[in-house]
């Protein structure tokens, strides 16, 4: 869920949470990523999301989008700059969501301060900046150095060079890295026009996601088993490091029940079942388990 109206948002976690509970497969859905409104509204860092409907963090209406949500929040994106921030932070992460920073313009300090709080992942890390930063202290440099930060990379070719993404991946520690594909609403879909919360985006013939008539990004096209081949190609892992980026971490990082261990006995049984082509590093899709029950089969 994206920045948008403060009814808006209400609204689209209501149905979020009726195809949660009321989708044969809904259980697919672990939980909601709320990424803004609390974000910075500086052309940058702000991405796509649309400035007229940034705020800043108000723990009540947290409540009333957790509530419109019935209980499936589990991560919240914001920019910790915000004097409300730290204070906002700590009363989520009492609550058991996992609080994230991202989209920010912060300095140092106040990212140090926001971990002090209780935040433990920056979200799509390298993405949602300026172009032209200050050589040492900026936001960036401060979210790798800062080890209680796990970090979420958008491994589409597009949103990162693959020079960055080995020396973050680096910094972090594989342990502390998460794939995420911050896929769009024209993800899987035709190159053209499509609504992406309330806002024109168009998905190029190059499978790039930019706000309509414009250059800048609004999201990608990603799939994850794409994701995973890019990662072996672009960041030069193994294919069970990249696997563990798209699966072990992400669970453990959002504190998932059943699914921190891998294949063991007692864990839910949701299994994708492919074949590697290793000569040209690509993933073949065969089955994916839900559950235990088969819900795809290629």
């Amino acid at each position: 869920m994206i920045t948008a109206s403060p009814d808006d948002m209400q609204g689209a976690l209501r149905n979020l949470a009726d195809a949660k509970e009321g989708l044969a497969e809904g259980e697919a859905m672990e939980g909601f990523h709320v990424e803004g409104p609390h974000i910075s509204p500086e052309d940058g860092p702000r991405g796509a999301h649309p400035r007229r409907w940034v705020r800043r963090p108000d723990a009540h209406e947290f409540h009333r989008m957790q509530d419109a949500a019935r209980g499936h929040i589990r991560l919240v994106t914001l920019a910790p700059e915000w004097p409300e921030a730290p204070r906002y932070i700590e009363t989520l992460a009492e609550e058991g969501i996992v609080v994230a920073i991202g989209h920010t313009n912060a300095s140092p300090i106040q990212i140090a301060e926001a971990v002090q709080a209780g935040a433990t992942l920056s979200t799509h890390l390298g993405n949602g900046a300026q172009p032209v930063l200050p050589r040492q202290a900026n936001y960036l440099w401060a979210q790798l150095a800062e080890d209680r930060l796990a970090a979420g990379f958008i491994v589409d070719g597009i949103h990162l060079p693959g020079s960055f993404l080995k020396v973050a991946i680096r910094a972090k520690g594989l342990e502390r890295s998460l794939l995420v594909t911050d896929a769009a609403m024209p993800a899987g879909c035709a190159p053209g026009r499509y609504k992406l919360g309330g806002q024109e985006v168009e998905l190029t013939p190059d499978q790039r996601v930019v706000l309509a008539g414009q250059t800048r990004l609004a999201g990608s096209a990603l799939r994850m088993d794409r994701g995973i081949e890019l990662l072996m190609r672009l960041a030069g892992l193994s294919l069970a490091q990249a696997v563990g980026m798209a699966t072990l971490n992400p669970a453990r990082v959002a504190r998932l029940e059943g699914r921190q261990a891998g294949l063991v006995p007692g864990e839910r049984a949701d299994l994708v079942e492919f074949r590697f082509h290793a000569a040209a590093e690509r993933i073949e899709i065969l089955k994916t388990y839900l559950s235990g029950r088969l819900v795809y089969s290629g």
